[in-house]
């Protein structure tokens, strides 16, 4: 389906059944992660949607919105191995009718760290576009990935604010075999660049690894750089341990749950990462 009004319609008969729906958005270019997403959602309703959308809102002057893999024939024939119902994938006229947005949603405070910083108009992009989508199929449950951590709060945050009446379903980052957090972007990584970005999980799991034998966070913070700075060819943007709802950067004083989050380049592709870590906090002899 390419229309909204085909949409509209398709789940009002699903309505007038009496059944549940779910969405999976997504920008296409779909892999095994976004296909964890719709099995995770599968447990949940009877209906699965999958939205594929190359949001143009949500990129800003320079990135990579022309590059971005566009493989639309491949992901509706990829879902249907895995029994999604129905693929919406709308074109940018019909989504954005009037081509400049009128109306967009900021993301607030958490918004403006890490990538809002590094790319200002991106949060404000995805959140209107998942709220507009949220709108148009108007599920009963959305799935959305933790490797986007960031993105999954903020839409949260946006769902509880604006009383949304959907449950937003986290799931867990999923990993190729050797490591690498499943991406979209990872198809543009040459052979010895998708070697080099194997570095990049191994970071994030190296402050987990030492969150957990009790190192401060800026301890840990510290070998997790070390690993990347020596690797050729990648660029780092950051490197933080933060507090996972409000992104602001744990001190070593603090103990309880965090989030590493990480974002590099490798050659031209930018790529995140991130984990669960669990701060101990400071020994009893330190705070003697």
């Amino acid at each position: 389906m390419h229309r909204l009004a085909e949409m509209h319609a398709y789940v009002s008969a699903l309505r007038e059944q009496g059944l549940t729906v779910g969405l999976v958005p997504t920008m296409g270019a779909l892999h095994a992660g976004h296909l964890s997403l719709v099995d995770a959602l599968q447990q949940e309703v009877d209906t699965v949607i999958v939205s594929i959308f190359v949001n143009p809102t949500q990129f800003a002057p320079g990135d990579d919105y022309d590059s971005y893999p566009r493989t639309l024939d491949a992901d509706v024939e990829l879902l249907a191995t895995v029994g999604v119902d129905a693929v919406f994938a709308p074109t940018p006229t019909e989504m954005y009718p009037q081509g400049e947005l009128r109306t967009s949603i900021l993301p607030g405070l958490p918004g403006r760290y890490f990538e809002g910083k590094t790319r200002p108009t991106h949060f404000a992009g995805a959140l209107t576009v998942v709220n507009k989508l949220l709108n148009i199929v108007q599920p009963d449950v959305a799935a959305f990935g933790e490797k986007d951590f960031q993105q999954l709060v903020l839409v949260t945050n946006m769902v509880a604010d604006l009383n949304l009446p959907v449950r937003i379903l986290p799931v867990p980052i999923r990993r190729d075999t050797d490591g690498l957090a499943l991406s979209s972007r990872n198809a543009r990584l040459s052979e010895t660049e998708r070697v080099t970005a194997l570095f990049l999980s191994k970071a994030v799991l190296a402050v987990q690894r030492q969150c957990v034998d009790g190192a401060l966070p800026s301890e840990a913070k510290r070998v997790g750089l070390s690993l990347l700075e020596a690797q050729p060819g990648i660029e780092v943007d950051y490197l933080e341990i933060v507090e996972p709802q409000t992104f602001v950067p744990v001190a070593d004083d603090v103990a309880g749950a965090a989030r590493v989050i990480l974002a590099a380049r490798v050659g031209q592709v930018r790529l995140i990462d991130n984990a669960a870590v669990e701060i101990a906090g400071p020994s009893t002899e330190e705070n003697a």
